[in-house]
C-alpha cells in the first residue's frame, strides 16, 4: 500500500502540534488552559485542534500529554509497516482520556487529510480519568500492546534501511 502521502500529512501534523506546544510554553503561563489562550492570542488561531481539548487542560499538563501522546510517531512513520492503530491509539489515550467529545472533533479533523485515522479503535468513557493521562499507570498503554520489544539478539545488530524511505539498492530515486 502506498501510504507516503498519509505519511507526510501525520508528519506535517506533528510538527504543528510540536509548534503550538512552542507557542504556548513561550506564554510564561503554564497554569492557564489551553484553550483560554487558544480563544485569546492570535498566534494559537491556526491551531485547531487546541479547541477540541478539555476545558480545564492547562498548559503544563497539555505539554506532558503532547510528550506521552506523539512520542512514537516519528518511529512509526519510518516503519515499512505502518501502525495505524498506535499512531491513533497513543492520542486517544493520552490526550483526550476523559473527553470522547474532543476526540471524536479530533479524529473528524484528521480525517480530512487521513481517512483511516482513529478508526477501529474502541470506544472512549465519559468523565474525567481519576488521575491524568500522562501519569504511569499499572495497566499497559496502547503504546505498550502494540509495540513489540525487539530480542536482545537483535539489538546489537546492524540497522538495515530497506523500503520507505529509502530506496532499494539499485534503483534510481
Amino acid at each position: 500500500m502506498d501510504d507516503r502521502f498519509d505519511r507526510r500529512e501525520l508528519l506535517l501534523h506533528l510538527g504543528d502540534v510540536l509548534e503550538a506546544l512552542n507557542c504556548l510554553s513561550k506564554t510564561g503561563k503554564p497554569d492557564v488552559p489551553v484553550a483560554q489562550l487558544a480563544a485569546q492570542q492570535e498566534a494559537l488561531q491556526e491551531f485547531k485542534f487546541l479547541r477540541m481539548l478539555a476545558p480545564k487542560m492547562t498548559v503544563a499538563e497539555f505539554g506532558a500529554r503532547v510528550a506521552s501522546a506523539f512520542f512514537l510517531w516519528p518511529k512509526e512513520l519510518l516503519e515499512t509497516e505502518l501502525n495505524r492503530a498506535a499512531l491513533a491509539s497513543t492520542v486517544q489515550h493520552d490526550l483526550f482520556d476523559g473527553n470522547p467529545d474532543g476526540w471524536k472533533a479530533y479524529v473528524a479533523h484528521m480525517q480530512k487529510k487521513v481517512e483511516w485515522f482513529g478508526t477501529g479503535l474502541p470506544e472512549m468513557q465519559s468523565g474525567a480519568p481519576d488521575e491524568p493521562a500522562y501519569v504511569a499507570d499499572k495497566d499497559a498503554s496502547p503504546v505498550e500492546v502494540s509495540v513489540e520489544a525487539a530480542p536482545p539478539a537483535e539489538w546489537d545488530a546492524p540497522d538495515e534501511k530497506k523500503g520507505w524511505p529509502w530506496p532499494q539498492p539499485g534503483s534510481t530515486s
